[in-house]
């Protein structure tokens, strides 16, 4: 039997709880632009976190909470979406044929951040890890080419699948309501104070400018 809804959400946040003792701040450099998973979340706002948390807090829940609703869209478009399941099919399949797969089988930490750093100006690096995967993703087959009516159903099919998204988000973004008292507690008892300390010791390194 399937798991509800409310079930999976709660063992998604309990995961996450789970990690967070041992998250620590980066030491790397910061992106130059905004994650798409985590900037303007409404889950991470439903559980309070949404503009206050380190980025590689909130992206460990975001993206726990985002594959949930990626099952449920997967199994409403393998029973309801013939034409979107198929395109479905033939890209996994592409990917089978791809000999580098470097973005895969990451932990929910890392699922979808960039796969290089942001190269030094004047320091190009000679190979990027995103680089190597695009090659081969190139080298893979083609699908065959849809006809015009072909694509306007699959633009259909898109459609319902991304409402069905929304839908299945929206009462994500309810039942984690319920959440919120905890996850905000486990940010204030394993985050806050590795942030305080941060500002502390920068404090500290700083000269004074009144002295």
């Amino acid at each position: 039997m399937e798991r509800s809804l409310e079930t999976r959400v709660t063992q998604a946040v309990d995961a996450w709880l789970a990690w967070l003792p041992r998250w620590q701040p980066a030491t790397h450099r910061g992106r130059r632009s905004p994650c798409r998973r985590c900037f303007g979340s409404p889950l991470l706002a439903a559980v309070g976190i949404g503009d206050t948390a380190p980025h590689g807090v909130q992206h460990g829940l975001s993206v726990r909470l985002t594959t949930v609703i990626d099952q449920r869209v997967a199994r409403y478009t393998a029973d309801n979406l013939p034409l979107l399941q198929a395109e479905l099919d033939q890209q996994a399949a592409r990917n089978r044929t791809r000999s580098y797969r470097p973005s895969e089988g990451l932990d929910p930490e890392f699922d979808g951040l960039p796969l290089d750093p942001d190269p030094d100006p004047g320091a190009p690096f000679l190979f990027t890890i995103a680089g190597l995967a695009e090659e081969a993703t190139e080298a893979a087959p083609p699908p065959p080419p849809l006809t015009e009516a072909e694509k306007n159903a699959l633009r259909r099919e898109i459609a319902l699948a991304d409402d069905y998204a929304n839908e299945v988000g929206q009462e994500i973004c309810m039942l984690l309501l319920s959440h919120r008292l905890r996850v905000q507690a486990a940010v204030r008892t394993f985050v806050d104070p590795q942030i305080d300390q941060m500002l502390q010791e920068l404090s500290r390194s700083l000269d004074d400018p009144f002295v």
